[in-house]
């Protein structure tokens, strides 16, 4: 008993110990951050430096806690959001202090299609001005060459390489794993193409869901090919991309000579070879090197060129990331923060038209919906409302998109997906090989269900299928009066089928071809404004201490998400069911004497289980038991 004493205040010194270690962790990385923000007043000549080692993105992430303590070192791939990259590179023609733009792609992961696009008229547009732009990496793949082939030169390492992939690809399947395991994946949906619950149901792709995307993944192939040798003509993109390893193995393997055969590359040279160069063009930097070129921090010069703000305001709501319920994000179009952005702009008299800016893949029917209201009560204010397309605005983002006056998309983009599913787990199968059964008694038909132990009851089958059915035929009916359409029609196209851009225009899925310019311009007209005589006003969150990222922090309790219909309450219930099953197995491991308890008596149970949780999970404050508080 001593010893049992001692250990557990060794273990509650260890976590007194960690809780201020996170938290001189939490503030020193914090210093980091505040003394690190950018410096509009650091601009000199030079050439403007977009070493974009990361993703291009709509709306970045907020910061988790890890990304505090890692502070702002240059070596972790970041979020770069696309309206400051453009508005960046579109502010370099009236700068004169910038000589060039240097695209450094060495450590770039990519963007979606129609992001990249939007990048690469931008450049054409500085190019044009007069700008030359240079790039540079030691690898080249789709994405970075569509951005590098807008530049007046390109450079790659002799050592390095370049491969066109084109999209597409294999994805995983798991139904043998499932069937392995002995887990039993009940699944709902509507919609013959709605493949997102397909590796839960099958080993192999579907013949629908194949046909679908053959028919996306050949238009945004030809696109980029198109896009590609408009911006570089010389290029001889197709036989490479079509028979690599033809062109490669004759070579001997050497593929930096393949590149500038295919007149792919320009020149060939490391990236001190390189920055020489540029060197010669801009002139040279002695820090950090006598090879170095004089450039400007992409930072610094987004905060010395902020966006206009002449003329009327027109808010712009952006929903980027999977549509969820609650307040978190950035990074995840949380239903309730967003709505409460769309309310907080219509008590501001001065706003005069919505742009909802939408690059989503859907998410929660429910949260979408709560977008969609708040923006009907704009409607109701009279307030024009545009769609504006980016990468994808599909499924629930599409959702969300039935309640503008007028929808944009790009050729590139993908959306439709009009279709609805639901799936839980339950573990029959495989709790049966070890012994484990379930028995008990019943008030109603859903008394203990969903039952994850003894299998889901035909009962709950059909409410949730009916639910999902319910959602969908919702679904198609905001489609079909925000679009003139039948039911009918809609559920044609719908289906869960995934559209291109180009498709959905043609299906009358969107209104026009365009990106936020057009989206702003035909707002302003809807709103009655003179033509230049409006700005963009971007409805973000504000940055303020409230909302550091406290939530990384593993001693910081979560709050559950709401319950927002039965396939939520089902879900909701298996956790706790699931909750309640480890936290009773626990307690024949550490309950050492005569117990005064009731198993049948559920509430108080599951209320009291922190007690019997285990030694790591009491040591961060936690429970097993997902039981609501």
């Amino acid at each position: 008993m001593q010893f049992a004493r001692a250990a557990w205040r060794f273990l509650v010194a260890i976590k007194d110990g960690m809780v201020l270690i996170a938290m001189l962790l939490f503030f020193g990385a914090l210093y980091a951050l505040l003394s690190t923000q950018p410096n509009s007043g650091a601009i000199r000549n030079g050439a403007l430096l977009l070493d974009l080692n990361g993703v291009i993105v709509e709306e970045p992430a907020a910061p988790t806690f890890e990304d505090f303590l890692a502070g702002n070192s240059s070596d972790s791939p970041r979020e770069y959001r696309l309206r400051d990259v453009v508005h960046a590179i579109d502010a370099t023609v009236e700068d004169d202090r910038v000589k060039a733009i240097v695209l450094d792609l060495s450590s770039f992961v990519g963007g979606g299609q129609t992001s990249l696009t939007d990048i690469g008229e931008a450049l054409d547009r500085a190019k044009k001005a007069g700008k030359p732009i240079y790039a540079f990496a030691s690898f080249y793949s789709d994405d970075s060459y569509k951005l590098a082939a807008h530049a007046t030169e390109i450079w790659m390492d002799p050592m390095g390489g370049i491969i066109f992939a084109g999209p597409g690809g294999n994805r995983l399947y798991y139904k043998g794993l499932i069937d392995r395991l002995g887990v039993t994946a009940n699944i709902y949906r509507v919609g013959t193409y709605k493949s997102a619950v397909e590796p839960y149901m099958r080993a192999d792709q579907s013949p629908a869901s194949r046909e679908a995307s053959e028919a996306l993944y050949g238009v945004l192939w030809d696109s980029w090919q198109t896009e590609v040798k408009k911006s570089r003509p010389q290029a001889i993109i197709k036989p490479f991309a079509e028979d690599p390893a033809t062109f490669i193995t004759a070579a001997g393997g050497d593929i930096a000579s393949v590149a500038i055969q295919q007149k792919l590359v320009d020149k060939l040279g490391d990236k001190t070879a390189f920055e020489r160069f540029v060197a010669e063009k801009v002139g040279a930097d002695e820090k950090p090197s006598p090879d170095s070129f004089k450039s400007i921090d992409y930072d610094d010069f987004v905060a010395a060129h902020p966006l206009d703000n002449d003329g009327s305001p027109i808010g712009v709501i952006t929903v980027a990331g999977e549509i969820v319920g609650g307040d978190t994000g950035p990074g995840m179009a949380a239903s309730g923060r967003i709505a409460e952005l769309i309310y907080k702009a219509l008590d501001e008299e001065e706003i005069k038209a919505l742009v909802v800016r939408v690059d989503s893949p859907g998410g929660s029917a429910f949260a979408s919906e709560e977008i969609r209201l708040a923006l009907l009560e704009a409607r109701k204010k009279k307030l024009p409302i545009v769609v504006s397309m980016g990468d994808v605005a599909a499924s629930g983002g599409y959702w969300v998109a039935t309640a503008g006056d007028h929808i944009f998309a790009e050729p590139d983009t993908i959306t439709g997906s009009i279709g609805v599913f639901a799936v839980l787990p339950s573990f029959e199968k495989a709790l049966a090989k070890w012994g484990v059964t379930a028995d008990g008694v019943q008030t109603t038909p859903l008394s203990g269900e969903p039952d994850f132990v003894d299998g889901f009851s035909e009962d709950l089958n059909a409410i949730l299928q009916s639910g999902v059915e319910n959602s969908y035929a919702d679904f198609i009916k905001l489609v079909a009066a925000a679009r003139s359409k039948t039911p009918a029609e809609v559920d044609t196209i719908g289906q869960g089928r995934v559209w291109d851009g180009g498709t959905a225009r043609q299906l009358g899925l969107v209104d026009g071809f365009g990106g936020m310019t057009e989206a702003l311009a035909e707002a302003a007209k809807r709103a009655g404004l003179a033509e230049g005589d409006y700005h963009a006003q971007y409805l973000d969150p504000q940055v303020s201490l409230s909302w550091l990222p406290f939530d990384g922090i593993p001693f910081v309790r979560q709050e559950s998400a709401p319950i927002t219909g039965v396939t939520g309450w089902a879900a909701q219930r298996q956790k706790a069911i699931f909750g309640q099953a480890m936290a009773t197995a626990q307690g024949l491991l550490v309950r050492e004497d005569v117990q005064a308890l009731c198993l049948e008596c559920g509430t108080g149970f599951q209320r009291n289980t922190r007690a019997s949780t285990g030694w790591i999970n009491r040591l961060f404050g936690y429970s097993f038991s997902p039981a609501p508080r």
